[in-house]
């Protein structure tokens, strides 16, 4: 087992995104990881794209901070389809999607209510990211080298009950990088994948208190780890215990936990 562990380790693969000199698109980066993340990119050197559903806020991102925009519901096909193309025409230098766009809800599933918010995670989780990775691969192959970084979460491996469809979709995204980077591979695409860990956003709405590290403490591991020569997965310091919680045996004991706590 150990030669087998050797063999993984000399086989991991470094990329290298130039957040100094990309242009990336970024749907979903209307508030919290995704539009700091854009200000870092953008800080950095790279000529940024966002993309959201309220026309009026991407006009007062766009006003503030310069970005380019596009409206875009990750839920509606026809909609990324859409995007893709006037982003593509654009910014015919696009060469990075990351695809910020997720939605998280809290579920009873003791109650078939539930189900309404299990279907809107879904859409807006998995199809949206599998459907914007369909629609933007084809002019990302085109590019001398470009990236995809799908954006997965820590309760991808180790779920907090209380959102079970948003942990269950997460874990399907980050199955369908592994797959997404295998058929890639030899292609001018490399693909990494961001788990972020309990960040404060407001990503359970506004006014709620979801806790988690702070966000520019975050923002500033993962521009430092993207600087770096990041691996296949992005992972702050925070997230360790969650992603590796079924190797090290404490994966129940988390799962406990955080049900505990409420959050």
């Amino acid at each position: 087992m150990t030669g087998l562990w050797m063999l993984l380790e000399r086989r991991t693969t470094v990329v290298d995104m130039d957040i100094t000199n990309s242009t990336v698109f970024i749907p979903g980066a209307t508030s919290g990881i995704g539009l700091g993340l854009a200000l870092r990119l953008q800080a950095a050197g790279s000529t940024v794209v966002i993309g959201g559903r309220r026309r009026s806020l991407l006009d007062s991102l766009a006003a503030e901070h310069g970005f380019g925009t596009v409206q875009l519901d990750v839920t509606d096909p026809a909609s990324i389809t859409a995007a893709a193309a006037a982003v593509t025409e654009a910014y015919p230098a696009l060469d990075a999607l990351i695809t910020m766009s997720g939605i998280m809800r809290t579920e009873d599933l003791r109650s078939s209510e539930h189900l309404r918010d299990a279907v809107a995670v879904v859409e807006t989780n998995l199809l949206g990211t599998i459907r914007l990775v369909d629609a933007f691969l084809p002019h990302l192959l085109t590019r001398p080298a470009s990236t995809i970084v799908t954006v997965t979460s820590g309760l991808a491996f180790t779920p907090l009950t209380a959102t079970p469809t948003y942990s269950a979709t997460k874990a399907a995204v980050h199955s369908y990088t592994l797959s997404l980077r295998q058929q890639l591979s030899g292609s001018p695409v490399a693909v990494l994948e961001l788990a972020p860990p309990a960040v404060a956003t407001d990503i359970m709405g506004e006014g709620v208190d979801f806790g988690g590290m702070p966000l520019d403490d975050f923002l500033t591991e993962v521009v430092d780890l993207l600087r770096s020569g990041a691996a296949p997965e992005i992972l702050v310091q925070n997230v360790l215990p969650l992603r590796w919680s079924e190797r090290d045996g404490t994966q129940q004991q988390l799962i406990e936990a955080l049900a505990s706590r409420g959050h």
